[in-house]
């Protein structure tokens, strides 16, 4: 009976009759559309019956696929697509399974024109959202097709950029139809990324060949509408778009492993490229530690990759913190000085070890600092200052919390560590900008920073200067001062100079001396070449146009004196060329903080001995000296006065002009180091015993006044030159106390701490007496007739205590 009415057509159920009838005689005459608005409108008012239209229109189209009847095919999924738009009922999910099976039978054909309607079918479907959700259905099919679509190697050229472009737009329906929708197949498991990813790199990879290809330059625009490239990268920024914190992980896996199998991490061109446009970088580091025993020039691409991604913003990073960013590319720079020292990834040299080239390890180390100071580039004044202190901290020094190796490859070790960490740290401080100097230097830092500029490596110091410096130019002026002259005009420099703040003149009075104490011993270093020199002018040049008030000026002015009186008295017998450079060194900053003050008298004064300089001892002056070839001389004993700037003479004019004169009269003397801070702890109890002699010299029981003393012209004199007398005591005292502890035998310097405990002892003993002293009494002394001072104790019960007094 049933074969009767599939003949009949009148007998025919009518779903099928009006699916039949949307079908032309001629397939070229297209879908007859008033019956396709009939069918439309029948699956509207009987939506139980739309599963049943679904498998007659899949059954209708194997067949015609079957028989090569394309056009029907055509207008088969045609219908399909407009009663996809058109109904959105609970029953649709049947339908949607006649639908996917229709669209897998065209992918699966081997004619590129059903490929692509098959395609472009899904991708109308992936735009729809449906009211009811699916609990089974899968996309596993379609994401191997499509991403085998997207390495179709087609003879044809254009027929292959379409299918490549369908398989690419296949992937982004699939993504779009399933990222949102928590009950469909998780498109974000690796056996779904490992697939969707390498297909839309692996179209990145060819745009070359594509371009290279194109038949002629009139047909460009329409080209670049068609590049799968650029399609392939619209997708995947929508794909990682889409992603979440956890999903992330596994779309960038992919890359890295696609990275890896096809050797492009050498190159780095299409891996910059990858990861621009991923615009998450924070992901590469994982890998670059998993990669740390790989060759350095492997190594090194990623660090360049990583470098040049870093120009996107580091606040939209997807991993790890900052700190761990920065931690894991100084633990890969360690690692890199070790394979460098040790010439293997082991540690030791063995047949079957890879010997490691020094100079790619060099190379990759350059690259790791270049990275560090392109991700310090992308972050704001805070965060960028924490970096600072951080790599700071690993920066190996003597006696401090980092123990240093012994041996001359831990030496080795040591050495190239801190000047790998300094450079990093140059890096991270160039273009630094902070208004307030205390939070750009804090005591921390700075204390660290100094403790290096005194080491006996010439490189390590150059690089705490310059880093100095950095912090120091807030105003773009270094480079005006990276060639040392005496200028008749600075004004040629065109320097910006600004008004020190108030957050500066604090800076200065707590750091100030400390700046001056490792400038003044940076000088008298016999390892010092002309950058060192240059690099001392500058942050002299810099503290005066940056920092400096009157007193700073004043202060300055003494330092160069002094660095002045090394280079004649030579006790630390420098070479000629370090003592002409530092003669050198004065006249050139002289000559500039005099133009700075402008004083008439000042500049006069110093422009007097540069010009007596120029005549008879050219050899004092930076023009003569700071030459690729110095011209110097084989004597500088005995030098006269006149090529000598005065400390009277400047001391007489700034004093006219209102600066401080009697403090430019004493000779500038550096503080004491931090070790010798440590024994200020042992005169704790002179200054108890000094505090107690005033006490007991205020006190009322001391009837007796000393008569003041007659305050004239002689006495100040004789005070000015005690003053001077004592300093010099002092300094001699100072001298004699490091010879004794270096050259005096042990139970010598033992007999004199065990004497110096016993005095601490007995001091300690008069403060216990103090303490324990029965309190005088709260009335305090009032005062009799005639002034004289007399003691009288009221008892507690009949004090009177203020009104504010709280029980």
């Amino acid at each position: 009976m049933y074969g009767v009415c599939g003949c009949c057509g009148a007998l025919r159920p009518r779903y099928k009759r009006l699916v039949d009838n949307i079908f032309p005689e001629d397939p070229e005459d297209g879908l007859v559309k008033t019956n396709m608005e009939k069918l439309t409108f029948y699956a509207l008012s009987a939506p139980e019956k739309l599963d049943r239209i679904g498998a007659y229109l899949s059954e209708r189209l194997i067949r015609d696929v079957g028989r090569h009847r394309y056009g029907y095919v055509c207008i088969a999924m045609e219908a399909l697509d407009q009663l996809l738009m058109a109904c959105h009922c609970q029953s649709i999910n049947l339908f949607v399974e006649s639908f996917l099976k229709m669209v897998a039978k065209l992918l699966e054909s081997e004619k590129p024109n059903l490929q692509i309607l098959g395609t472009n079918s899904f991708v109308k479907f992936a735009n729809i959202e449906e009211d009811t959700p699916s609990y089974h259905r899968s996309y596993d099919f379609f994401v191997s097709r499509f991403s085998e679509m997207c390495h179709s190697s087609h003879e044809d050229l254009e027929i292959k950029t379409k299918i490549r472009m369908s398989g690419i737009k296949g992937l982004q329906g699939v993504v779009r139809k399933t990222v949102n929708d928590e009950l469909q197949a998780n498109i974000w498991d690796p056996q779904h990324m490992d697939k969707i990813v390498p297909s839309l790199l692996f179209n990145l990879q060819h745009v070359e060949e594509a371009e290279s290809r194109s038949p002629s330059p009139l047909q460009a625009p329409e080209k670049e509408k068609e590049n799968p490239a650029e399609l392939a990268e619209r997708c995947l920024r929508e794909l990682l778009g889409r992603a979440a914190f956890g999903n992330i992980k596994n779309a960038i896996k992919p890359v890295l492993i696609h990275l890896d199998n096809h050797s492009l991490w050498e190159p780095k061109v299409f891996a910059i490229r990858c990861f621009k446009i991923i615009m998450y970088s924070i992901q590469l580091l994982s890998h670059l530690d998993a990669n740390s025993r790989s060759a350095a020039t492997v190594r090194a691409g990623i660090v360049e990759v990583l470098s040049e991604a870093a120009v996107i913003a580091a606040t939209g990073s997807v991993g790890p913190t900052v700190l761990e960013m920065f931690n894991t590319l100084l633990r890969q720079l360690r690692l890199s000085i070790d394979y460098a020292l040790t010439g293997s990834y082991d540690g030791a040299i063995s047949l079957g070890t890879k010997i490691i080239k020094e100079h790619e390890e060099r190379m990759f180390q350059e690259a790791v600092i270049k990275t560090i100071g392109s991700f310090a580039s992308t972050l704001p004044t805070y965060q960028r200052s924490e970096v600072i202190l951080f790599i700071m901290s690993k920066v190996p020094l003597p006696s401090l919390h980092h123990p240093m190796e012994t041996g001359r490859t831990g030496e080795n070790r040591n050495r190239l560590t801190q000047i790998m960490l300094l450079k990093s740290l140059l890096q991270v401080s160039t273009g630094f900008q902070s208004n307030n100097m205390m939070s750009a230097l804090p005591s921390n830092f700075l204390d660290r920073l100094l403790s290096t500029a005194l080491m006996e490596d010439a490189e390590i110091r150059l690089f705490v200067l310059e880093i100095l410096i950095s912090f120091i130019d807030r105003h773009g002026n270094r480079h005006k001062f990276s060639t040392i002259s005496t200028l008749s005009d600075i004004s040629i420099l065109k320097l910006k100079v600004d008004k020190c703040s108030r957050q500066d003149t604090i800076f200065m009075k707590k750091h100030s001396q400390q700046l001056y104490r490792h400038i003044y011993l940076s000088c008298k270093e016999e390892t010092n070449l002309q950058k060192h020199y240059e690099a001392l002018y500058g942050l002299l040049a810099l503290i005066s146009i940056e920092l400096a008030n009157e007193e700073v000026v004043v202060d300055l002015i003494r330092l160069v004196l002094a660095v002045q009186d090394v280079a004649q008295v030579n006790e630390e017998n420098l070479p000629v060329y370090n003592r002409c450079a530092l003669y050198a060194l004065g006249a050139a900053y002289l000559n500039l903080i005099s133009q700075l003050t402008t004083v008439p008298a000042f500049c006069q004064h110093i422009h007097e001995v540069i010009e007596t300089r120029k005549k008879e001892a050219p050899y004092m002056l930076p023009e003569d000296v700071f030459v690729e070839r110095p011209r110097l001389t084989h004597n500088l004993d005995g030098v006269v006065i006149e090529l000598l700037f005065r400390q009277s003479k400047i001391s007489e004019v700034l004093g006219g002009s209102g600066y401080n004169a009697d403090r430019l009269c004493v000779p500038y003397i550096p503080q004491l180091t931090d070790e010798d801070r440590l024994s200020k702890r042992k005169s704790i109890g002179e200054t108890i015993s000094l505090q107690v002699e005033v006490e007991s010299r205020n006190s009322p029981e001391k009837e007796e006044r000393v008569p003041a003393e007659e305050i004239t012209y002689e006495t100040l004199k004789k005070a000015i030159v005690d003053s001077v007398a004592v300093e010099e005591q002092e300094r001699e005292r100072r001298r004699q106390v490091v010879e004794k502890f270096q050259k005096a035998p042990f139970e010598e310097i033992a007999a004199h701490c065990g004497a110096r405990a016993s005095l601490l002892q007995s001091k300690l003993n008069q403060i216990f007496e103090i303490t324990i002293r029965p309190p005088p009494s709260p009335s305090g002394t009032i005062t009799a007739a005639y002034g004289q001072p007399q003691n009288h104790s009221i008892p507690v019960y009949e004090m009177k205590f203020p009104d504010l007094c709280v029980y």
